[in-house]
């Protein structure tokens, strides 16, 4: 009893799903969004299959075969928008075999091998659509040449083939290489999109990781110097503040997209930052004229190293250094920390120095980083190909 119930419960399922697959195929669109409206209007050329009976009446069996023959014909040709490879070939069959059953009664049958013959249009390697185009033009006329089938019908199922089914073949390939460009420009906007993410990424790294790192560090120096010089205090309580202020219009300045930080403003934070952390900051700076990129790239740079110094090393002296050489720029950025001491001793890269790299190689540049005593790490930017960027 139980194995009948569960078999009845099988059956209901099994009906229930084909139930939801009709009802989506009914509710869903019958042809591709892409072709729009047009494979409705072109059915409009079964006009030359109802021409004949506009001048003499069909009988109710005519009638009646003309009914199922549409019948047929409408589920092939939407299905044909859907379908590939054989099952297109055995739709455009089926199409072509409808009008050469209608030929010896009614010429306009050559309208259903017209349909076939663009419906060669469905195979998406070309060399397919013309062979299938081949077969429908050849199969025509050799039927029509053994059953010496009326002119009426075989010569427009021929002629007015061709340019319909070449017009919808050249259509077709037109759609999917458009197709294929919209996806194209889909990924590369994704993939923009990704630079893009990872560019906020590294410079909100560079701007939020030194500004915390001064905060941090004059918050320890106002916390150790509150019982002893009150003065001291409230002055390292006053630049955090100022500090602070300064971040947050960094930040929506870089959310904007519109920060280009100076050379000149880094090197006063660098300074104030590493004097703070007691390290000696020393800087050499020519007059050569910098591009705006170029001297982003540096002030960076600078930030970082700051960044890290006050993070990571007990460094007592940084030295600085942009000097132009020709058509390039050297930069210099060394400090006698303890990364590096230790002879043969490599460095792991972080989000910052990765960062400093992927900048300094995005306008051609080189950059090095070098441990012996202390970090060492130096870069050269073109001039030249900075200012045509």
């Amino acid at each position: 009893m139980d194995d009948i119930s569960l078999e009845r419960f099988k059956n209901k399922d099994d009906l229930m799903s084909a139930f939801s697959k009709i009802q989506a195929l009914w509710s869903g669109p019958w042809i591709p969004p892409q072709y729009g409206k047009a494979p409705f209007f072109w059915m409009l050329s079964f006009g030359i299959f109802a021409w004949p009976y506009f001048y003499k009446l069909p009988s109710a069996t005519e009638l009646l075969m003309v009914g199922l023959s549409i019948l047929v014909f409408l589920p092939l040709y939407i299905y044909s928008f859907w379908g590939k490879g054989w099952r297109v070939a055995l739709c455009i069959a089926a199409v072509a075999g409808l009008g050469i059953a209608w030929a010896p009664y009614n010429f306009g049958g050559s309208s259903f091998v017209i349909f076939a013959a663009t419906m060669s249009s469905r195979f998406e390697e070309k060399r397919h659509a013309y062979l299938s185009l081949f077969c429908v033009l050849a199969g025509t006329a050799i039927i029509s040449y053994f059953l010496k089938l009326q002119t009426y019908f075989w010569i427009p199922a021929v002629i007015f083939s061709i340019p319909s089914a070449l017009g919808a073949i050249i259509g077709e390939r037109l759609q999917r290489a458009n197709s294929k460009l919209f996806r194209k420009q889909e990924e590369i906007e994704h993939l923009a999109s990704l630079a893009e993410r990872e560019r906020i990424a590294r410079d909100l790294h560079d701007l939020l990781g030194h500004t915390l790192s001064v905060i941090t560090l004059k918050a320890e120096l106002a916390r150790k110097l509150y019982d002893r010089d009150a003065e001291a205090c409230k002055k390292e309580i006053a630049d955090i503040e100022q500090t602070a202020r300064q971040a947050l219009s960094e930040v929506r300045e870089a959310v904007l997209g519109y920060r280009d930080t100076g050379l000149a403003h880094e090197l006063r934070g660098a300074q104030n930052a590493l004097e703070s952390a007691g390290v000696q900051f020393e800087s050499e700076v020519d007059d050569t004229v910098l591009p705006a990129a170029v001297e982003n790239i540096i002030a960076l740079a600078l930030r970082e190293a700051v960044t890290n110094i006050i993070r990571h090393s007990d460094a007592k002296h940084c030295h600085f250094s942009v000097v132009g050489k020709g058509a390039s720029v050297q930069v210099k950025i060394a400090d006698d920390g303890s990364i590096g001491t230790e002879k043969g001793e490599e460095i792991k890269k972080g989000n910052g120095l990765i960062g400093m790299s992927e900048r300094v190689r995005a306008l051609d540049g080189d950059l090095q980083v070098e441990c012996k005593d202390g970090l060492t790490i130096r870069f050269s930017l073109p001039l030249h190909l900075a200012s045509a960027a």
